[in-house]
Formats: structure tokens, sequence, C-alpha cells
């Protein structure tokens, strides 16, 4: 079989596009070119970096270790510049995650260009200083997947149409083709690649059930896309390979979970999870705002809402989200911490503004879920009616039931620290993630202790950015908190020193030292987390007190109208 011409490849790519024509026929007989089937590793961590590797086909994952992905290599994309400069081993394993085929240039063959061509060096360095660059900033990158094999679990899926809906949102960011059984069947890799390299998006569909385009939709696929329907009984996939991450080489894994009304119906999520292991992404869809969100998801494109903690001054998110949504924000996926989890679970939920606001007011402002007070034993509060007002809230709630994906931070005691929580009882884990030590006891569970998530990550910014969001919008409190006194002691006085208070001697009561200690530890790392947003409000909210209940709409003002004046000088958000 001859050689293919890679001219236009190599005129795409960041390493060679800028060689002139001499150089580029110089290089193209240099190249070997070769395929590497799914699963198949190229190189392991520590081989020495002996050649340098440009995909024609397919794709690739470069890991940190046997599971962990640190970037999605695809079409038109190179990997082992580094080597080919600084000739240290190789620092990753990488493995294609599906058919693939690439070129190969040898160090040797490399060195020979440069001495005839040495622009030729220019590409490789400025590529390989990026790569460098991400690194030493703790980077990783990934590519969101081109090509998605969508896969139903059973003949009654109308796949079909949620293909072409799927593909009519994906167009939004480039042109996306289609292929199903009928025009793919007995096609050779050539045909499939050159698809690849004409669109921006490719769907390889299974309506027919047929075996052997599935398996070929499976070996072409950068990301599986798996429908079901939510009412069925949970089942095993056809075939084993979408069933364990490692059979599907790690590639990401969607459960669509298909609705016949706009609410998902309890507990079909973690059904259908059950029969999966490893990490896995569901979406509950039901409507064409969800199937536009899927595409926002699967390509890269979401848009993520992250909530700071800060008591009493969080119901100032009420007021930001007010002012975003006015301005036409949307949000695809949403996380937070203690009161920032809580009203991000109300996002998350569906919940109509006005609703969030009256249930807020309602169950906090007049409900004063922290005034159980009780023997200061194990906390000041005995976190029943903390406990009650969450779970009159969310109900039996599980977290994978919400609409949107989320998640809450809380802070384990036992050993484990930062724990990010995406599954179970949803009042449970926004109750550990809200627990504030010393004001309301922890959550207790099968052996482990829970507290507030904000001794550790006030702005989970960084779990949301790990799960490939886009662009993130960030609602942090940071009004100052510091505790001043004008009292000179070391010891407390006797308790009628205390009763009869002198107007001149201010001392820090101990809800107010407990609530400041427990966010002095996350303070070091924030800067770094709000760095990592793209769109940051922070609403001025020194005037009012961390469990100031009463100046609710003091603080909801505040968040409103520091948001509108944000947003004033930004431009639309792109939905």
């Amino acid at each position: 079989m001859p050689k293919p011409d890679f001219s236009a490849l190599l005129r795409r790519s960041d390493v060679f596009g800028h060689l002139g024509e001499e150089a580029l026929a110089a290089l193209l007989p240099e190249l070997q070119w070769f395929s590497l089937p799914g699963g198949r590793t190229l190189f392991h961590q520590g081989d020495p970096a002996d050649a340098l590797y440009l995909v024609v086909s397919g794709s690739l994952g470069v890991f940190d270790g046997p599971s962990e992905r640190v970037r999605l290599v695809t079409a038109g994309d190179s990997l082992g510049e580094i080597g080919l400069i600084n000739g240290e081993g190789r620092q990753h394993t990488a493995r294609a995650l599906r058919d693939s085929e690439l070129l190969r240039l040898d160090h040797a063959a490399y060195e020979a260009l440069v001495q005839r061509h040495p622009q030729a060096m220019l590409g490789v360095a400025r590529v390989a200083i990026a790569r460098l660059q991400e690194r030493m900033r703790g980077e990783a990158t990934s590519d969101a997947p081109r090509t998605f094999a969508l896969l139903p679990a059973s003949a009654e899926v109308p796949v079909r149409s949620l293909a072409m809906q799927l593909a009519m949102e994906l167009e939004r960011w480039g042109n996306c083709v289609l292929i199903d059984a009928e025009h793919g069947a007995g096609r050779g890799s050539d045909w499939f690649a050159e698809r690849e390299a004409q669109a921006r998006f490719v769907i390889y569909l299974d309506s027919t059930g047929d075996p052997l385009w599935r398996q070929r939709c499976l070996r072409q696929a950068d990301a599986l896309l798996l429908p079901a329907l939510a009412a069925q009984p949970a089942r095993p996939w056809p075939e084993a390979s979408p069933m364990h991450p490692s059979r599907a080489g790690h590639r990401p894994r969607h459960l669509i979970l298909l609705h016949p009304g706009r609410q998902p119906s309890l507990g079909s999520a973690q059904r259908w999870r059950a029969e999966f292991s490893g990490e896995l992404q569901h979406h509950h869809v039901g409507g064409q705002g969800d199937i536009a969100r899927l595409a926002r998801l699967v390509s890269g494109h979401a848009r993520g809402l992250v909530l700071a903690g800060g008591g009493a001054r969080g119901v100032a998110h009420l007021g930001a989200l007010r002012a975003l949504r006015e301005a036409g924000h949307q949000f695809d996926a949403v996380g937070g911490t203690s009161i920032g989890a809580i009203i991000g679970a109300g996002v998350a939920a569906g919940w109509e503004l006005e609703a969030m606001v009256e249930s807020f007011h309602r169950d906090f402002v007049e409900g004063r879920p922290l005034s159980d007070w009780t023997v200061p034993m194990v906390a000041l509060t005995r976190g029943r009616r903390a406990a009650a007002m969450l779970r009159r809230a969310f109900g039996a709630l599980e977290i994978e039931d919400l609409p949107l994906p989320f998640f809450c931070v809380s802070t384990c005691l036992s050993g484990e620290g930062m724990v990010v929580h995406r599954h179970g009882p949803l009042w449970l884990w926004l109750r550990a993630s809200s627990a504030i030590p010393g004001v309301l006891p922890p959550v207790l569970h099968q052996g482990r202790v829970y507290v507030d998530g904000a001794l550790v990550d006030n702005l989970p910014t960084d779990v949301m950015a790990g799960d490939g969001i886009a662009h993130i919008t960030a609602i942090d409190i940071r009004a100052e908190i510091s505790l001043l006194t004008t009292a000179e002691e070391y010891a407390t006085p006797p308790w009628w020193q205390l009763m009869w208070r002198r107007q001149d001697i201010r001392r820090p009561g101990i809800v107010s030292t407990l609530v400041r200690a427990a966010m002095v530890n996350s303070e070091g790392p924030s800067e770094h987390r709000r760095e990592r947003a793209d769109l940051l409000i922070t609403p001025p909210l020194d005037h009012i007190g961390m469990l100031d209940w009463k100046d609710w709409q003091r603080a909801m003002e505040a968040g409103y109208l520091h948001t509108v004046k944000m947003l004033e000088n930004l431009p639309p958000p792109a939905l």
C-alpha cells in the first residue's frame, strides 16, 4: 500500500506548520507511518525519549500512573517534544484510547533535519516550552473529545432522535457528522480518518444493534455516550467494554438517562450507575434544554457555578444569582461549600429563584436552625434543627437525582481531609458541608467524622476545573472577619465579671471565635482558587456578621448590586 501524502497534516500541526516547502519535503521521507490498536501502549513512563509522534487519526491518552489521564492527544496533535529536546526519559505513559495512526520522527532523523533546516527546531521548541510551562503551573491539559460512540442500552431507546438533536447542538462549535451502520459498515480506517479530519465532531451511531458495527463505534470514539430509558430496570450493556474504565480504555463514559418528563425519577441514576464500575458521569435528559447542556458538557464548553461558604453572608449568593439570571447566565454544573453548597443544591435542583428566597427566609431567618443550644459536650447546638431544616427542604433527594451535576465539599477528620461528595443523600452531605466545628456537631457516618468544608476548601473552583468545565463563575465571600479585642488577658475572667460588661472592653464571643477559626486554614490556598475562576464575584459584606441572619435582605441586596455593576462592562455570555 503506498504511503499517503501527509503534507496537509504537517502544515496544520503546531510543530511543523511553520516550515517552508523545502523543509517539509525533507521531513516527509523521515516520517514512519504506523498503526496503534486501541488499548496498546505507545511508550511507558521512564522509557528513553527517542522520537516525536504526530497523530494522523484516532486519539491517545497521556497518563500519570496507571489511570490518571493528564492529556488527550487527538488528530493533528503531537507528543514527545520535551524529550526530543532535553533527552530525558518519558515523564508519562501514552497509550491509544482507540485505533490510531501515527507518524514517528526518530531523534537521529530530527537532528539531521535541524542540521539542514534549523528552523525545524522552532516549532518543536515552542510546543515543548508550552508543555513545560503547563507542568510547572501544575496544569493538566485535557482537550475535549471530538468523536463519540452513541450506544443505547436497548432497542427501545429513541437513539436516532437523540443523535440528531445532539448533533444540532454540537454544530454551535463546528460541523458535526453523523455516521450510522448504513454509511459506515464495511469502510476502511482511511475512510473514517478522512471524515474525522473534515469535521469538528463525529457521532458514531448504533441504531440497529449490529454487534460488528457497535465494535467499530467503540474503536472510533474518544468518548462513550450510553443512553438508557431511566424508568426501565437497569441492565448490563450489550458489550462489556463500556462497563469498566480499563476495558473502555479510560475514555470518558457518559450515562444518559432519558426521562419522559422534565424532572428525573428518583433513584434511577443509582440503579443504572450500579451496573458500572469506576468513574462515570451521568446526565438526566427530559427535554431539548437538557440535550443542549449535554452537548456543552461532553464537548468541553460547559459553564460551572461555584459558591463559597460564609454563614449569613452567603445569602448574598441569592442576590448575585438574580443578577446573573437577568443577564442571561446559565450553568451546566454546580458546586459549593457550607451555605454555598446549600444554595447551590437549590440551583442544581432547578428551583425558581423566588422559591429559593422564600425557602431560605423561612428556614434560616424564621426557622433559626442554630437555636437548639445544648451543654457543649460536642458542640454548642444539638444540630437537630439544622438537619430537620435540610431534610424538609430537600426530602429524599440523592445527589445523583439532581437535574444538574452537583458536588459539595466537607472535611473528614478521620484522615481523608477534603472530601468531595457527588453521591448519596443530599441533605446529609449538605449538613456535613456546613458543620462549623464547635457550633454544629459533626456528621458521623460509617465510622468517619465530617465537618465544614470551609476548613480545607471554601471556594472549590479547583474541583470544578478538574471536571473539565470550560468557564467557571465563582461567588466568593471575602469580607474581612478578623476578630479584634480591647481586652488584655490570657485567661477568662470569673463569670460575674463577664456578666458585668464594661463598655470599653470588647471580647470575641465563643461562636465568633469558632466560626473564624474554622475558616483560617483555607485562606492561604484560596487566592489560587480565586484565580481559577473566569468570572469572580466578591460582594462587599463587611457590614454583615457571619451569623446575622436577620440581615439577610441587606446581604442579598449587596450581592445583587455588586454583581449588576460587575456585569455592566462584560459581554453577554455565549450559550
